[in-house]
């Protein structure tokens, strides 16, 4: 099967496997794992930040940035397509006892203007506006990039109005590999960032949070509390360095076959959203029967929006599998238009 449902599938690869295997080990929860250390060092200096916490997931370096950036009763914004809004499982309520505010935003992103006017005055009946949630790329409007010139504005304001601002930066060094602008130029607007190195980057496992000192200090704290604290965690921090350091300029491979695999799905009949990193929107009617077809012929996807299927390439995904993959929608096309 050639499986483009997330570049979360991926496998380590041998150098990968072999960092690994070879990594020095302590018990990261007294602070003693060197390989931990190391690579919170590294991704704290990579993102322009003063520290770093490494943690299990993703989800759980947002639900940290939550917790740690606002209070009980609180009121958190994003836009309504947000992972922290719609794929972790309502945590902000469940960790936090934070109430969400979703708001309209072209492309995923979230203007200063809906901004402000999503803002309520001071009052005992409402709560209190706490937190801005941004994130880039942005997964359910298709990998777009938030332009860093809108992203600065719109955290400004944020800022302005005495919000903090976290980043969900899942897939941050898409967003570099596309722009050319280093990841940290983003994160200087963000009081807290998380970056993932088990999507696109490869890694089997793991996510890290950044911000400065005192913060992640509390950061530390909470993710005892929520369970994230590990031990010899060496293990698997050695992928996550490694991804850090070798797999962050490959991304533009996966950008370009995105674009090689848009572009075939529109010669064969698809409406295709165009790409802009490694996440391919095609419209096709009714998602479920195409997702099925699709796998009978060999090509594993998954549901996006209403009538839309997602297609993500990465790191296990060469030029040959991508070939295939257009063919076989092809072939799923050309039935449905006999059918």
């Amino acid at each position: 099967m050639i499986d483009l449902r997330s570049d979360t599938v991926t496998r380590p690869t041998e150098d990968m496997r072999r960092a690994m295997f070879e990594a020095p080990l302590g018990d990261d929860v007294f602070g003693e794992d060197p390989t931990v250390n190391r690579l919170e060092e590294y991704v704290a200096e990579l993102l322009g930040k003063e520290a770093a916490l490494y943690a299990p997931s993703g989800t759980m370096c947002n639900q940290i940035g939550v917790f740690i950036n606002t209070r009980r009763g609180d009121e958190v914004l994003l836009h309504q397509g947000s992972h922290v809004f719609n794929y972790e499982a309502g945590a902000p309520a469940l960790l936090s006892s934070v109430q969400i505010k979703p708001l309209k935003g072209e492309g995923g992103g979230v203007s200063p203007d809906t901004l402000r006017a999503a803002i309520r005055p001071e009052n005992v009946h409402f709560p209190r506006p706490a937190l801005l949630c941004l994130e880039n790329t942005h997964n359910s409007a298709g990998g777009r990039v938030f332009p860093l010139r809108d992203f600065a504005e719109v955290a400004a304001t944020a800022k302005e109005l005495g919000l903090k601002v976290h980043l969900d930066g899942a897939r941050l060094f898409n967003a570099q590999a596309a722009t050319g602008t280093p990841a940290s130029e983003w994160c200087e607007h963000a009081d807290t960032v998380s970056v993932c190195s088990s999507k696109g980057l490869g890694a089997p496992v793991g996510s890290l949070l950044a911000g400065d000192a005192e913060t992640i200090m509390e950061a530390r704290r909470a993710r005892k509390a929520f369970g994230g604290g590990m031990r010899q965690a060496g293990v698997i921090a050695a992928g996550s360095l490694y991804a850090f350091k070798h797999h962050t300029e490959r991304l533009v491979e996966d950008h370009e076959r995105a674009k090689m695999l848009a572009a075939g799905l529109q010669e064969a009949g698809y409406r295709v959203d165009p790409p802009q990193t490694n996440i391919v929107l095609v419209e096709v009617g009714e998602v479920d029967s195409f997702l099925q077809a699709l796998a009978h012929e060999g090509v594993l996807a998954t549901p996006a929006s209403a009538g839309y299927a997602r297609l993500c390439t990465h790191l296990d995904v060469g030029d040959g599998e991508i070939g295939a993959a257009i063919e076989a929608a092809a072939r799923v096309f050309a039935l449905e238009r006999r059918g």
